[in-house]
C-alpha cells in the first residue's frame, strides 16, 4: 500500500491485501463491501474511501461535485499488481455526485460509473452517488420463518410486477410512484388476491426504461426512479411483515452498452470478451460478461448476495440463462468459437452459475433461484455436487408455449391437438418447475392473455378461467404477470399503467374472483402443493379424451389421505353426465367450478358435491358423474379421505 493512504490503526480504508487477493483469485464474494465507496476516517478527518479495478488505466482519479469535477484534483494510488486503485477523499458528503475519470494506456480519458455504487442519479443523469444509510428492518418473523416458508413442498404463487406501470401515480404530474407509495397498495392488492410472492422486474439501475430493466448498468444500485435504496428496502420489508415474499429479477447475461457503464471501463475488454464471437450478444446489442475472469465472477456473485443480504429479497429471478450456457445461442455457423473440448456449452458460465448457486444458498437460508431457461439443458435445478447447475426452480417454458397454442385453437379443432395438453406429464419432474406466463407473453405485439385465447368474448372469458383452473391444478409452482388476474385486454405497455377500471366490469371482475379462489385454494389444500416437484402427487385418470377434448387427473397430499379430482373441459359443449373413474368411494366435495356465476360464468355446477358409485371405470373401482361444464375446470376432494 502506497504510504499517502497509510492510516493509523482504525483509520485504514477497507481493503485490505487479503481482500485483493481473495478478488484477484475470484473467490471474494462480498467484494461490495470493499471496492466503490465506504465511510471511514483517515489521518483524523472522516470522509470518503473510493476504490476500483482498473488494471490497464495509466492514471485514475476521482470526479464529482465535490472537487468541480477537475480530474487532477484527486488521483488515486495503485495497489500493486492487483490492479485495484484507492483514495480517501475527506469531507465528501452523502447524495454528491461522482465518477472514476480514467487515463487510458493510449492516452485518451473516460469517465465511468462506480460499478460498486450502491446508489446512482436518476436516468438520463450517469453518475453515481456518495451513500451511507443505515436502515432498521423490521421482518425477523418473516426471515426467521423463511426457510419453512419457501421449501419446495410449500405453495408458491408468483405475482410478476414492473414498478413503473402498475398503477398510475396518485399525485398530480407524470413522476413514478415511489417504493413507500406502492407498499401499502401493492400489499393490499396481493392480500385480496391471495398470492404468496411478488417478482419486481429488474430494479437495478439501468439508463433505457424501455429495456424494462434486462439492461443493467447499477449491478449494487437500485433505480432512483422509484426512491432510494432505503425506500426499497422500506418495500420489501412492509411485503414481508404482511407474510408475502419478495423475489428480484437479477441479470447476469448481458449489460449494456452505455459509455458511462462497464464496457471498455479502463480503455480495454474488462468484463467483457474482447472477441465478439463471444463477447457481443447478437440480439440485443449488449455486451456479455467474460465468465472466466476472476474478477468479473466476484463481481457477478457478489451482486447476487447483495440483493439477497442487503435488501433481504427472498429469491432471484435469473434471466436469460440459456444465453450464457450456449457459444453459439442465436448465432450462425462461423459466428462462435468452440470450447476447448470443441463443444458449445460454455464452461466458464456454468460454473458461474454453479460457484453463485452454492453461494445464494449458503449465506442466505430459505431463498430459492429461479432459472429462465428454455432449452432442455439437463439438472438445470439439481444440486451442484451431482452435476446439476443448483438453482431452486426453473420456468416450464416448453408448457406455456404448448398451452398457449392449444388455448388459441378454435375447439372444434382441439381435439386433434390433445398432446399439447398432456405432454407434459412425460417431463413434468425432471426438474422443479414454475408454470409461469410473464410479461414476455403480452408484448411485442402478442396481446393479452385474454385476448390470446379463442372464441368471442363470452369464450375468452371462459377459456381464460379454465386456463388458470389448469395450472393451478398442475404440479408445479404458479407465476402470473401483473394485469392478468383481471383479465387485461390491451397488451402490456410500459410506457402506460394498468386498466383497473375494467374491474368495473362483471367479467373481469369475476376472474380476479376466480384467480383469487384458486390462490386460496392453492394455499389451504395440501394436495394442490406439498408433492409439486414428486412425481407421487400426480396421477392420470383419463389423458386421452381427446374425442370430447376433456382430461381428469387426480393430486394428493403427501400422507395419502387427501384426493384432489381435477376435471376440465376444453369444448363448448357442457357434459351433462360425465362419467370418471375414481379411486374411493363416499362423497366428493365440489371445492371450486370455473363456470360458476360468481365468476361470470352460464352457472353449471354440481351442487356442492357428487356421490361416487360401485361402478368400475378408468381401472377405478368407483365412478363420479359429474356435470362437466362448458369451457370449464371443475375440482373436487374426496371428503371421505379428508376426514379419515
Amino acid at each position: 500500500m502506497h504510504s499517502d493512504l497509510e492510516a493509523p490503526s482504525g483509520e485504514r480504508g477497507p481493503l485490505t491485501d487479503l481482500d485483493l487477493h481473495l478478488f484477484n483469485e475470484g473467490t471474494h464474494f462480498r467484494i461490495w463491501e470493499k471496492l466503490g465507496c465506504h465511510p471511514g476516517r483517515h489521518a483524523g478527518e472522516s470522509g470518503f474511501w473510493f476504490a476500483v479495478w482498473a488494471p490497464n488505466a495509466r492514471a485514475v482519479s476521482v470526479v464529482g461535485d465535490f472537487n468541480s469535477w477537475n480530474p487532477l484534483d484527486a488521483p488515486m494510488s495503485s495497489r500493486a499488481s492487483s490492479g485495484v486503485w484507492e483514495t480517501f477523499l475527506p469531507g465528501v458528503r452523502p447524495g454528491q455526485a461522482y465518477k472514476f475519470h480514467i487515463r487510458t494506456k493510449e492516452g485518451t480519458s473516460i469517465e465511468k460509473a462506480d460499478p460498486y455504487a450502491r446508489r446512482s442519479e436518476v436516468p438520463p443523469k450517469t453518475a453515481s452517488l456518495v451513500h451511507d444509510a443505515v436502515y432498521e428492518w423490521g421482518d425477523e418473523a418473516w426471515m426467521h420463518g423463511r426457510e419453512a416458508r419457501q421449501s419446495l413442498d410449500r405453495p408458491m404463487s408468483i405475482y410478476e410486477l414492473h414498478p413503473g406501470s402498475w398503477a398510475p401515480p396518485e399525485r398530480e404530474g407524470d413522476r413514478w410512484p415511489g417504493w413507500r407509495e406502492l407498499a401499502p397498495r401493492v400489499a393490499e392488492h396481493i392480500a385480496a388476491t391471495g398470492f404468496t410472492h411478488v417478482e419486481l422486474m429488474p430494479v437495478m439501475e439501468h439508463p433505457f426504461y424501455g429495456s424494462w430493466g434486462y439492461q443493467v448498468t447499477g449491478y449494487f444500485s437500485p433505480t432512483g426512479r422509484y426512491g432510494t435504496p432505503e425506500d426499497l428496502k422500506y418495500f420489501i420489508d412492509f411485503l414481508h411483515q404482511r407474510e408475502i415474499g419478495v423475489i428480484l429479477d437479477w441479470v447476469p447475461s448481458h449489460f449494456p452498452t452505455d459509455g458511462h457503464g462497464l464496457g471498455w471501463f479502463d480503455g480495454t475488454h474488462l468484463y467483457e470478451h474482447a472477441d465478439p464471437r463471444l463477447g457481443f450478444h447478437p440480439d440485443w446489442s449488449s455486451w456479455i460478461f467474460n465468465y472466466g475472469r476472476h474478477e468479473v465472477r466476484c463481481f457477478l456473485i457478489s451482486s447476487a448476495k447483495y440483493w439477497l443480504e442487503e435488501f433481504h429479497a427472498d429469491g432471484l429471478r435469473v434471466d436469460a440463462v440459456a444465453s450464457m450456457l450456449y457459444r453459439d445461442y442465436s448465432r450462425e455457423e462461423g459466428e462462435w468459437i468452440p470450447n476447448e473440448h470443441g463443444g458449445r456449452e460454455n464452461l466458464d458460465a456454468v460454473y458461474l452459475l454453479r460457484r453463485m448457486n452454492e453461494e445464494a444458498y449458503g449465506t442466505a437460508p430459505g431463498v430459492q433461484t429461479v432459472a429462465e431457461e428454455s432449452t432442455a439443458w439437463p439438472a438445470v435445478t439439481k444440486p451442484t455436487y451431482i452435476g446439476g447447475l443448483g438453482f431452486g426452480l426453473k420456468w416450464d417454458m416448453g408448457w406455456m408455449h404448448d398451452i398457449l397454442r392449444y388455448m388459441g385453437k378454435d375447439p372444434v379443432h382441439r381435439r386433434w391437438h390433445h398432446n399439447d395438453l398432456t405432454f407434459r406429464q412425460l417431463y413434468a419432474f425432471s426438474e422443479n418447475f414454475v408454470l409461469s406466463f410473464s410479461h414476455d407473453e403480452v408484448v411485442h405485439g402478442k396481446g393479452s392473455l385474454w385476448d390470446r385465447m379463442a372464441g368471442d368474448e363470452w369464450q375468452k372469458f371462459a377459456n381464460l378461467r379454465l386456463l388458470y383452473g389448469l395450472m393451478y391444478a398442475q404440479p408445479g409452482k404458479k407465476l402470473l404477470f401483473m394485469g392478468a388476474e383481471f383479465a387485461q385486454r390491451r397488451e402490456w405497455n410500459h410506457e402506460g399503467f394498468l386498466d383497473w377500471q375494467l374491474l368495473d366490469e362483471a367479467p373481469h371482475a369475476g376472474v380476479m374472483r376466480w384467480l383469487g379462489d384458486l390462490n386460496r385454494l392453492y394455499r389451504e389444500e395440501p394436495a394442490l402443493y406439498e408433492l409439486d416437484c414428486d412425481p407421487t402427487g400426480f396421477e392420470w385418470i383419463a389423458p386421452d379424451d381427446n374425442e370430447q377434448s376433456v382430461i381428469s387427473f387426480l393430486r394428493r397430499s403427501r400422507d395419502g389421505q387427501r384426493s384432489v379430482l381435477v376435471i376440465c373441459n376444453f369444448s363448448p359443449v357442457p357434459r351433462a353426465e360425465y362419467q370418471v373413474g375414481v379411486p374411493v368411494g363416499g362423497m366428493w366435495e365440489e371445492l371450486l367450478c370455473s363456470d360458476a356465476e360468481h365468476y361470470g360464468g352460464s352457472g353449471w355446477g354440481n351442487l356442492g358435491g357428487v356421490e361416487a358409485e360401485r361402478s368400475a371405470f378408468h381401472g377405478r373401482p368407483w365412478s363420479l358423474s359429474v356435470a362437466l361444464p362448458p369451457l370449464g375446470a371443475v375440482f373436487l376432494l374426496s371428503v371421505e379421505d379428508a376426514e379419515s
